[in-house]
């Protein structure tokens, strides 16, 4: 009999290859609060490593409010957490008229462990014409402890 013994960690996630949007060049960004170092174009750009973290603990917002509209096609969400327990709830949503409604696109939950999910990604396949304004709210611990937001990767093509 073969048998193989398999590691209980997650294979690192790597986001596909496509030519994804120049958020830099393309949107404004607002948020609630951001750790000086942890900036948000560490999530947004290709070229950075370190992702964003908030400055305060609780619930965060990440707007894009792009100069023109945009049709999205794909969007990739990377969450990282590797030492505190604790069950994350995040959701993204649209705009197509500035900001003065939106429609959601996902409310997810997460359960991050050391012991073994210590990340959660998202590769969402969407058609979403004319986007003005996309809003990410994340809620690090549902049970209101003190966790911190992070992103480690908030792409778009």
């Amino acid at each position: 009999m073969r048998k193989k013994i398999i590691s209980p960690l997650q294979p690192e996630s790597t986001p596909p290859e496509l030519e994804w949007l120049n958020l830099d060049e393309l949107a404004e960004v607002e948020l609630s609060s951001e750790d000086a170092a942890h900036p948000i174009e560490s999530a947004l750009l290709q070229d950075r490593a370190s992702g964003w973290r908030a400055a305060e603990p609780g619930e965060q917002k990440i707007r894009l409010l792009f100069y023109h509209p945009q049709h999205l096609r794909r969007i990739w969400l990377k969450f990282v957490e590797a030492e505190r327990e604790r069950t994350q709830e995040y959701v993204l949503r649209w705009s197509q008229d500035g900001g003065r409604s939106f429609q959601e696109i996902l409310r997810q939950q997460w359960n991050f462990s050391p012991r073994g999910a210590t990340y959660e990604t998202e590769d969402l396949h969407v058609d979403l014409a004319a986007v003005t304004v996309l809003e990410l709210t994340i809620i690090p611990d549902i049970s209101g402890g003190g966790a911190f937001a992070s992103l480690d990767r908030f792409w778009l093509a």
